[in-house]
């Protein structure tokens, strides 16, 4: 072969190769980006809140989970009837693990017509599931402690917690391969005082868990597979109920409602600095009435929180509203300031960032919507998006 010819067959030949090298890598990508960009709903037809208290619902359907990919817009949507979810207790009663392939869910509750004063009772069972069957499938049930509501993921998944709410207790979660077990469960307060929800620091070192009838966080330690409390007790505003932290460690983030008939009553965020030793309450930011549930976005520069402001009331109530709001706040420094309201739908329940930032996504629960805004310059606004699913919409959470 001569020399020219050589090196054209060379050449070409290592231009075939990078052409299928890019086409792998970008389908790679494109992979990863869609699994990056996934939220599941949980949809509950059991009990209903359009009379200003949680009542059993006549002739309910099956519950469901709404698996949304948000890779494309407007995102794809794939609907699994028959897996039991709750809208009892904080809307981060789920979590998407191991890259979406894997969720990890409460079902905090069992319907039973012979309880009173409400038609359910406490329930213990934690579900295991497959996102990439479709539908998707729960892989294996195993229990918590009693009424497993909130719950958290470390960042390396190797183990989660979750708050009993009427146990007054965490239980920690060791997750090994399709085979997660409880392998500790820790008191933490009176079963009364409520225990709601749980918050994993990002060393995975310490847990927040909200203490919601008690009006205080708990600060729990976490160091060779197990929790011990801590004495210690963080004070702040109301009955703290969802909480977060900073994705960079530095915060700690709560919410709920101050009196528990305040019903418009503007409430307030909780900021708690976590650097201080020992962590403690630096500041509130008011938010509006009665505040569901909250969420930092990835980049941590934004919080949302969804708030009641009176829709949760019937139409004959005088404190009626038609809309919930969603407030947004921005980050500066160790605080977080007011940037925007917006209306949203109706008892408004859980509320998520996509992993790129990008999107929010707000539950509507007595429209079975789910409402999309988007970022657009600095500023949030509503797509008009709404995503229909089969059941009122109660907790949400989107894959890292």
């Amino acid at each position: 072969m001569h020399a020219w010819i050589r090196r054209i067959y060379v050449t070409t030949r290592a231009f075939t190769l990078t052409l299928k090298l890019s086409a792998i890598l970008l389908a790679l990508l494109t992979a990863h980006t869609a699994v990056a960009q996934l939220m599941l709903s949980g949809n509950e037809n059991k009990i209903e809140l359009t009379s200003g208290t949680p009542q059993a619902a006549s002739n309910p359907q099956p519950d469901s989970l709404s698996l949304i990919d948000f890779s494309t817009f407007p995102p794809q949507v794939r609907h699994t009837p028959g897996i039991s979810n709750t809208v009892i207790g904080p809307p981060s009663n789920l979590a998407i693990l191991s890259g979406g392939r894997r969720a990890l869910l409460a079902d905090s509750l069992v319907m039973d017509s012979s309880a009173t004063p409400d038609p359910w009772r406490p329930g213990t069972s934690m579900k295991w599931l497959d996102l990439t069957s479709n539908p998707i499938r729960v892989i294996t049930s195993f229990d918590a402690g009693k009424q497993p509501s909130g719950l958290s993921v470390d960042a390396a998944e190797k183990f989660a917690i979750v708050a009993n709410r009427a146990a007054g207790s965490l239980s920690l979660i060791e997750l090994a391969g399709d085979t997660p077990r409880t392998v500790q469960t820790l008191d933490v307060c009176a079963p009364e005082l409520s225990i709601s929800d749980v918050a994993i620091h990002p060393n995975g070192k310490l847990a927040l868990a909200s203490v919601q009838k008690g009006g205080y966080l708990a600060i729990v330690n976490v160091s060779d597979g197990k929790l011990t409390l801590s004495d210690h007790k963080v004070s702040v505003y109301g009955q703290p109920y969802r909480v977060v932290t900073t994705p960079d460690g530095a915060l700690g983030l709560t919410a709920g409602q101050g009196f528990a008939q305040n019903g418009i009553d503007a409430d307030a965020l909780s900021i708690v600095d976590l650097q201080s030793t020992p962590a403690r309450t630096i500041g509130y930011v008011s938010i509006g009435a009665v505040p569901e549930s909250i969420e930092i976005s990835p980049d941590g520069q934004w919080v949302a929180a969804v708030l009641m402001a009176g829709s949760n009331y019937p139409p004959t109530d005088s404190r009626h509203a038609e809309k919930g709001e969603l407030a947004i706040l921005r980050r500066n420094g160790k605080s977080f300031e007011h940037a925007q309201t917006l209306p949203t739908g109706r008892i408004p329940e859980g509320v998520a960032f996509t992993s790129d930032g990008r999107y929010l996504v707000v539950q509507a629960h007595p429209e079975r919507q789910l409402w999309v805004y988007e970022l657009q310059d600095g500023t949030w606004v509503d797509t008009t998006v709404r995503i229909s699913v089969p059941g009122m919409p109660s907790s949400l959470r989107a894959s890292r």
